[in-house]
């Protein structure tokens, strides 16, 4: 009873019992308890953290203090492809309330006794920076464009080459842009370097590899680093890669007190690890039963997993492409006897890394609405054209089942209704399945989604109340980057730095109804925070075609 062993007045908790276990043997799996007598498995429970997030309290690493604590602001380049050429400290040293100008080979800081005269300080070093190159938006996307970096194909079956070099086939483009992660708690770390041991209070994803880096840098074993992870202002990736851990730990060794250093908003978007932008080009040949007979995919973009700390380099060396760029590229209708997928990996001026689903959102919106383009070449029902091109596996089995259930619960049709429309896409990812259809408008030049239907396959529920809330939140984040989210690039200076020029979703935006529908085609959980963004932004486009007129095929939508 409540995870102890009773009898009478008497319990035992399971380390006191096993604790006195000499031998054990070996015993044949237990039949596990049918679902209808768990207990918690698949209840809704409340979160432990609400209550704090909801009243404000200071759990996120913004929040974090030591006594006796400096700050610290670190040098960094305004323009991309830019190394430090030579560097003026006089000035920065002799300010008010400076402590120390820290000068290591691969970052320059300054300690003060205030953020505000750390800033200031930082802002007064003369640096000359030199530029490799002067890039433009439109140099990226050319460079980003399939052909031009490195191929390798990433899923086939069958002889997709051979059909799709006839003269009847159907092909479109596609685009997203770079995107930045713009979540609320800017990257930072307190540090406290005292004698042969390092304390560090930040926000990260990745405590062990944290402490490893921190560790290398300082020359300690890792037993004398403490990481003490807080609450994330906004992860979604960014907070993977940690080098203001290893920055902050420096500057507090060479002070020898502890050392607040944390990006501002502009140096937030300056030095994001971005979404890369994507090209995609899809090309399709039908047969005379109006299906398809061979299709492929080519997804250009810049690195996602490659170079990241959860995925050393050589992994990717040895794969040849990046699997964070092709999450969800490759194609999921496996009952098409002809496909294939290619990846065309680029090289960047830029750092991109993960974001939030990776190229799940890009690249379902591409596949995604090549097929209902292909399902109107054919006279279908978008819904029905896919279902005829799933297989019955296990995993074809219940995307039919989530793409059912979302058809069945929109009332799905494809008439224009009062000014509305509705559109569907779907996408497995993680071997999760997600459908959605949405109901949009258009008007003044700018599109509304007034309600989201979602299916979602995820395996064992844990607890339905949180699915809901990771679907809730990816199909918004998803509808941020697809109808307004856009970085740009003028003369190697990244553009906008800050909230307001930087688009996104606001309260407005959010859809009147957001309703989702949890299905278990599996009996173990699966991941559940990024495959409800997937279908969003392709389903999306897919209901503005009959309103409009023309389908979009670049994001964010409402530029397009």
């Amino acid at each position: 009873e409540n995870g102890k062993a009773v009898a009478g007045q008497n319990e035992l908790n399971f380390g006191e019992i096993v604790s006195q276990v000499e031998t054990w043997e070996e015993v044949a799996t237990p039949q596990l308890k049918p679902l209808s007598e768990h207990q918690h498995i698949g209840k809704p429970i409340p979160r432990l953290d609400l209550a704090d997030k909801v009243n404000g309290k200071p759990i996120y690493g913004l929040d974090a203090e030591l006594p006796n604590m400096l700050f610290g602001a670190i040098l960094r380049p305004h323009l991309v492809d830019a190394q430090l050429k030579n560097v003026d400290v006089s000035k920065a040293e002799s300010m008010p309330g400076v402590v120390k100008v820290i000068q290591e080979e691969d970052f320059i800081g300054v300690v003060a006794e205030s953020y505000y005269e750390a800033e200031q300080a930082k802002e007064a070093t003369e640096a000359e920076w030199d530029v490799n190159q002067t890039w433009s938006i439109a140099d990226i996307e050319q460079k980003i464009k399939v052909g031009q970096g490195n191929a390798q194909v990433i899923q086939k079956n069958g002889s997709p080459d051979t059909i799709l070099e006839s003269e009847d086939i159907i092909s479109a483009e596609y685009s997203s842009p770079m995107g930045a992660h713009a979540q609320l708690e800017p990257n930072g770390a307190v540090a406290y370097v005292e004698n042969d041991k390092a304390t560090v209070i930040m926000s990260t994803q990745v405590v062990e590899i944290t402490r490893k880096e921190v560790a290398k840098r300082l020359g300690f074993n890792k037993d004398q680093i403490n990481i003490k992870p807080t609450f994330l202002g906004g992860g979604f990736g960014r907070r993977l890669h940690t080098p203001n851990a290893v920055q902050a730990a420096v500057m507090s060794k060479a002070v020898g007190r502890p050392v607040k250093s944390f990006f501002n908003r502009k140096e937030e978007f300056q030095n994001d690890t971005f979404r890369p932008p994507t090209h995609h080009l899809l090309k399709a040949k039908l047969n005379d039963q109006g299906l398809i007979e061979a299709i492929e995919h080519n997804v250009s973009s810049g690195d996602v997993a490659y170079g990241s700390p959860l995925l050393p380099g050589i992994v990717n060396q040895i794969m040849g492409s990046d699997l964070g760029a092709w999450r969800g590229g490759m194609i999921q209708y496996t009952g098409i006897p002809n496909y294939q997928a290619v990846s065309w990996r680029v090289k960047l001026p830029f750092a991109t890394s993960w974001w939030r689903s990776l190229g799940l959102l890009a690249n379902t919106f591409a596949i995604e609405s090549f097929m209902d383009e292909l399902a109107e070449k054919a006279g279908k029902d978008p819904i029905e054209f896919r279902l005829a091109q799933i297989d019955d596996s296990e995993r074809g089995k219940r995307l039919k089942s989530v793409i059912k259930k979302v058809r069945d619960a929109s009332a799905w049709n494809k008439q224009v209704d009062s000014g509305r429309s509705l559109g569907f896409a779907c996408s497995t990812d993680v071997n999760v399945p997600c459908a959605q259809v949405v109901e949009v408008s258009y008007e003044k030049e700018q599109i509304k989604v007034h309600r989201v239907t979602c299916a979602i396959d995820p395996g064992l529920t844990i607890n339905p109340d949180q699915v809901r809330a990771q679907c809730e939140g990816s199909i918004m984040m998803g509808l941020s980057a697809s109808l307004y989210e856009k970085m740009t690039l003028e003369k190697s200076e990244l553009k906008p730095i800050i909230y307001g020029p930087y688009k996104m979703a606001l309260l407005r935006d959010t859809p009147e109804e957001i309703d989702v529908h949890i299905l278990s085609g599996a009996d173990e959980p699966g991941g559940i925070g990024e495959p409800p963004l997937g279908p969003v932004g392709a389903a999306i486009a897919n209901a503005l075609y009959p309103l409009i007129g023309r389908r979009l095929r670049s994001m964010p939508l409402n530029e397009a």
